[in-house]
Parts: C-alpha cells; structure tokens; sequence
C-alpha cells in the first residue's frame, strides 16, 4: 500500500540508490574541486571527475539492457569505482586531498563496490545459468572447428 503513494520514475536506473550514491558522489568530487587551484592538482582532480561521472553513466545505461548486459554495465561502473579508488590516492600523494578528504571519498567508494557487488550477485543468481553460459558437451562426437 505504501509504494501507491511512491511516484514511478520513467528511468529505472532513478529508483536505485546505488545511482543515487554516485551521484553524491560526483557532486562530492565537483565541490572538493571548487577550491583547487594548482594546475597539477587539477589533473588528477579532473580524472577523478571523469571516472566518478563513469559510475552513475555505467549504471545509467546498463539499467536499460538485459539482466547479462546489466551486470556488465555495473561491473564496469564497479571499474570506475576503483579508478577512483587510485584517483583519490594519487589526489592524496599530491596534495590535491587532505587526508580528510581521502578517507571521505575511500570511505563512499568502499561502500558503493559493495552495493554493486551485491546488485552483480543478485542479477546472477536470478539469471538461468542456461541464458549466461553456453554448454559444451565434450562427450560429443561431434568435431569442433575453431579458426584462427
């Protein structure tokens, strides 16, 4: 009965809240931006930016496919994670984030991988193995051909 009261969005990908924390996340990297000044540090900062934009597109995206195609989606939005998860110690090594600011953002992408890894298993384990993997019987007779 509660969910009458729930607006229904027209993209699926807007009712995840794993969509939602990417999102907070981007506009997180945007204002830690606003204050950096030095042109090394916006280097590293503007690759963060790109990669943490990744994770809400991947998401985005992949939300409108099949579940297989999904779950590649969001295994790459989890690469963009750890794209960030690098970005954000070299930010750290070269003094474009406090360590503050450091453990702020490992803290949110920690927390983000394991939303995505539970949302992978899920679709994994509600997907036929039959529909995910193709099947060999190797005690055919018949010949394979491979080409090279």
């Amino acid at each position: 009965m509660e969910n009458q009261n729930k607006p229904v969005s027209f993209f699926r990908f807007e009712d995840l809240r794993i969509y939602h924390k990417s999102l907070d996340y981007f506009n997180w990297i945007i204002e830690q931006s606003k204050s950096i000044n030095h042109v090394e540090h916006k280097v590293v900062i503007d690759s963060l930016t790109k990669s943490a934009m990744g994770i809400s597109v991947n998401i985005a995206e992949g939300s409108s496919r099949h579940k297989l195609q999904f779950v590649t989606f969001l295994k790459d939005a989890k690469t963009a994670v750890r794209e960030c998860a690098v970005l954000s110690s070299m930010a750290l090594g070269s003094a474009a984030f406090t360590e503050e600011q450091y453990e702020q953002s490992k803290e949110t992408l920690i927390e983000m991988t394991k939303m995505l890894g539970a949302m992978i298993v899920s679709l994994q384990k509600s997907t036929p193995r039959d529909a995910s993997e193709p099947r060999i019987d190797f005690n055919s007779s018949k010949e394979i051909d491979f080409e090279y």
